[in-house]
């Protein structure tokens, strides 16, 4: 759990193309309304250190990694961002909006990438112990609609971040199924959110999750 009385741990996780970053903005705003200071933040990144490793995982050839070593990248990336951004932030009280977190990391390098969720969660304590987020948001929709959004978000982008879009329809249909079964694994802090609709209801949906878990006006 986030390691302050009232500051709050969101993240938002799901397959390529879900919306996310769309929707943390949109979550923010909605939290600022309420008069809460909020911190936007994603991973792998969220620090200079952390960012620079973000450059050797989301780009470049798709076999340019085993899971394993993928695994261990994550983690020294994720290690920087709770320790440099996230831990203070909550720390003052304000709330952290993370895209992606170590969800992200089971279900693409544990049970995607066959490393496997003893492994990985082996690693989560050795390197940061049980924190984990408050409120885990899983926007959950079909590969393939999920793809095609993701490859038109890219269109023109000089150095396109596509490492992980181009490993294969049979590779995110795993992921797919690996964040249900994670949601399922933690009801208290998962939520599937339906994201095939437009953008309006998929923030609706997403705002009845958070006001309902920390007691905000819905």
């Amino acid at each position: 759990m986030s390691l302050s009385a009232s500051g709050r741990f969101i993240t938002l996780e799901g397959g390529e193309g879900a919306g996310k970053s769309t929707q943390i903005k949109r979550l923010a705003a909605r939290l600022q309304d309420c008069g809460i200071e909020v911190v936007l933040t994603r991973e792998p990144g969220g620090t200079p250190g952390a960012e620079a490793i973000r450059g050797l995982l989301v780009s470049g050839d798709t076999g340019r990694w085993d899971a394993v070593t993928e695994t261990l990248l994550h983690y020294a990336a994720r290690r920087e961002h709770v320790e440099k951004t996230v831990k203070p932030a909550l720390h003052r009280g304000a709330w952290v909006i993370s895209d992606r977190f170590a969800d992200s990391t089971m279900a693409y390098q544990g049970y995607a990438g066959s490393v496997g969720r003893e492994t990985v969660t082996a690693l989560h304590r050795l390197v940061l112990g049980e924190f984990k987020p408050d409120l885990t948001l899983v926007l959950d929709l079909p590969v393939e609609i999920g793809l095609s959004r993701a490859r038109s978000r890219m269109q023109g982008q000089a150095a396109a971040e596509d490492r992980y879009e181009r490993m294969g329809t049979a590779f995110h249909e795993a992921l797919r199924s690996a964040f249900h079964d994670i949601a399922a694994r933690e009801p208290g802090r998962c939520r599937i959110i339906d994201a095939s609709g437009d953008m309006d209801a998929v923030a609706a949906a997403i705002w009845k999750s958070v006001a309902g878990q920390f007691g905000l006006k819905p």
